[in-house]
């Protein structure tokens, strides 16, 4: 990407999104174009095209999407596949009709089948059944995916993308109920220690699997494959190490030095029992995450006390 290119962020107050535009001014980019949703609802086609005939942005990072933990995603299905493709089908068409050079959507691990082998390789893509409580999601996700390579394969649009692991950090979502893993564990932990009580409940046995992986981490990725990556079909971004809920839980716990107990409510759902990304591809490409668990937790933390 030329340091003079005009760069849209969809996106941008997110986790990722917020994240990217850290990264890219770090690089020297300052043509960068981000619209707040009060702004521009990416949902509505009409005002997605006239801002794209205005702007006419070089390059999009699409990261905006309406997001949210099991709870979330298994309440408003409807809000979830509706909401998820009309943003990234609004984005993607108008990214080919004016003429953008290089388009990064993103996605989810959910996308995957729910029993894939571990492992999650690129190519188990589509091979099996979806996590029930996220598959309107994931089916939107699958759909982007798909989107971008039939606008390169019948246009020649150079559109990519990307599928990060869970992710985390500053600028994460805190609410009680519609909160991811990690982010509501910390929220919890925190009101527990503040407050003095005794236990915490923890969703679910603690027993699936999860690999988890630092917002800023996937930025430093994103730039290096918008730079590095011009292949169709997606490409995994993460760790490649993953850990039980337990024992994220217990790190969280010691991190934040609470001292109660506990306790895990089995007749809460698990999810999928193991999400744990390959990420040979990347790393063959020259690629690595810098930021482990344990550093990251405490920066999430500092960042959570910061804002709340």
């Amino acid at each position: 990407m030329e340091k003079i290119a005009k760069i849209y962020i969809a996106g941008h107050r997110g986790m990722v999104g917020s994240a990217i535009y850290r990264k890219l001014r770090k690089e020297g980019y300052d043509n960068i174009i981000v619209r707040t949703s009060n702004e521009l609802d990416l949902r509505n086609q009409q005002a997605v095209t006239d801002f794209f005939a205005v702007e006419k942005p070089d390059y999009v990072f699409l990261a905006a999407a309406k997001v949210g933990g099991i709870l979330a995603n298994n309440t408003f299905r409807a809000d979830f596949l509706y909401e998820n493709l009309s943003i990234q089908n609004n984005i993607i068409h108008n990214a080919y009709v004016y003429g953008v050079k290089k388009l990064m959507f993103l996605g989810s691990s959910c996308i995957y089948p729910k029993m894939a082998p571990q492992p999650l390789k690129e190519d188990y893509l589509l091979t099996g059944i979806l996590e029930h409580t996220n598959e309107p999601y994931a089916i939107a996700k699958i759909a982007g995916i798909k989107m971008c390579d039939a606008y390169r394969d019948q246009y020649g649009c150079n559109f990519i993308s990307v599928m990060p692991t869970n992710l985390y950090g500053h600028n994460d979502n805190y609410h009680p109920q519609n909160s991811h893993v990690l982010p509501a564990l910390i929220r919890k932990i925190h009101e527990a220690k503040s407050n003095n009580d005794a236990q915490v409940t923890v969703w679910g046995s603690g027993s699936p699997m999860r690999e988890f992986l630092f917002a800023d981490d996937l930025a430093d990725a994103c730039f290096f494959l918008m730079e590095n990556y011009n292949e169709p079909n997606l490409i995994n971004i993460g760790t490649g190490h993953d850990l039980t809920i337990k024992d994220l839980a217990l790190l969280i716990k010691n991190i934040l030095g609470y001292e109660g107990e506990l306790i895990f409510d089995k007749t809460k759902p698990d999810g999928t029992p193991r999400k744990l990304m390959d990420v040979t591809k990347l790393h063959d490409l020259g690629w690595k995450h810098k930021i482990e668990l344990p550093e990251g937790i405490a920066l999430a933390y500092q960042d959570f006390e910061s804002r709340y």
